[in-house]
């Protein structure tokens, strides 16, 4: 396929993309194998649930497998998403939402790389590498589930089936999640005007604000570990936390209630980029968030990583200590390309 289009810019083949896979779906009369990334978000999941209710409501035979974290466990209804894959169904169509190729797909119980069938990958990272059989990726959209938003309209239309609030929340809740509640620099008027649709629907924008809003009692006690952790850095541009398993045990907490820290410490005033490292021991994920004039992409990509310019992430073979180096490296190249620093 194509080499990968630069960060945000338009994919002007999107349209007719988004109709050759709704026509791929339409057309297929086997099971479709549903995953994401690996420590799925709101985009990840929601566009998982968005599909999977979609076409299901057109008489397919769907299924989504992820390890669904706890703070999204709101959004599935109990045994709509399974975690594990024991076999693939025969003659099955697999679909990859939010995977820039760059991600590690894991689905428990059943090895990726021995899919032989056709693979459509829907995806909105610029570091995207247009590997699958058929796809759609543009980096101009803000999150994936608004881009399988335009498929399910289509795929609803066709089979004359109503858009409901089942379809239209976890959408919204990708959407949602990806553009920080609607205040970060992706929330485009198109964005807006999409997400208005999906409430016209019945997407309930209330309780999905609600429901992501609400913290277990282990989320403050990790939070305290995780201020304590904090350091600025390159003339306090940069903010940086830790966590590791010592810190988990103490907080009585586990790895999947980490996600939303790097936001709480992007709030930082004075800083471009924040860092929040998760330390495996022999393995470091690095979660990356910028204000726009540093790009976390940029940083990521030099880790081995990919993402947006805003939001980036890698996962890094090695101990604490030589990751941030590497980090540190990186950070200094990307503070020089920006301006910021000499």
């Amino acid at each position: 396929m194509t080499t990968p289009t630069p960060q945000n810019i338009p994919n002007p083949d999107y349209a007719a993309q988004i109709q050759a896979v709704a026509d791929h779906l339409d057309a297929h009369s086997g099971s479709v194998v549903i995953v994401a990334h690996v420590d799925p978000d709101g985009d990840a999941l929601g566009s998982c649930l968005g599909l999977q209710r979609s076409l299901r409501a057109c008489g397919k035979a769907a299924q989504t497998y992820m390890e669904v974290p706890h703070y999204l466990a709101f959004l599935p209804q109990p045994g709509e998403v399974l975690p594990r894959l024991e076999s693939w169904p025969e003659g099955a169509l697999l679909v990859v939402l939010d995977v820039d190729n760059n991600d590690t797909l894991r689905v428990a119980g059943a090895d990726l790389s021995s899919f032989k069938g056709s693979v459509i990958n829907i995806d909105h990272h610029g570091t995207n590498k247009r590997q699958a059989t058929l796809g759609v990726v543009d980096p101009s959209q803000a999150a994936t589930a608004g881009m399988v938003a335009d498929i399910a309209g289509l795929l609803l239309e066709r089979a004359g089936q109503p858009w409901t609030p089942e379809i239209a929340t976890p959408l919204l809740t990708g959407l949602n999640t990806d553009t920080g509640s609607f205040r970060f620099a992706n929330t485009t008027p198109a964005v807006l005007r999409q997400a208005a649709k999906l409430v016209e629907h019945g997407a309930r924008l209330a309780w999905i604000n609600d429901r992501l809003s609400q913290n277990p009692p282990r989320y403050y006690a990790l939070l305290k570990e995780v201020l304590g952790s904090m350091a600025f850095s390159h003339g306090g541009l940069v903010v940086t936390a830790r966590i590791d398993a010592e810190m988990l045990a103490r907080a009585g907490a586990e790895w999947e209630d980490v996600e939303s820290y790097v936001n709480t410490i992007r709030s930082a005033e004075g800083t471009e980029l924040a860092c929040l490292f998760k330390d495996y021991g022999s393995r470091v994920k690095v979660s990356l968030r910028s204000r726009g004039r540093v790009s976390a992409q940029n940083i990521a990509v030099a880790l081995g990583g990919g993402g947006h310019v805003p939001a980036a992430g890698a996962s890094v073979d090695g101990d604490y200590a030589a990751v941030q180096a590497a980090f540190d490296a990186a950070v200094t190249t990307e503070l020089k390309r920006a301006g910021l620093t000499d």
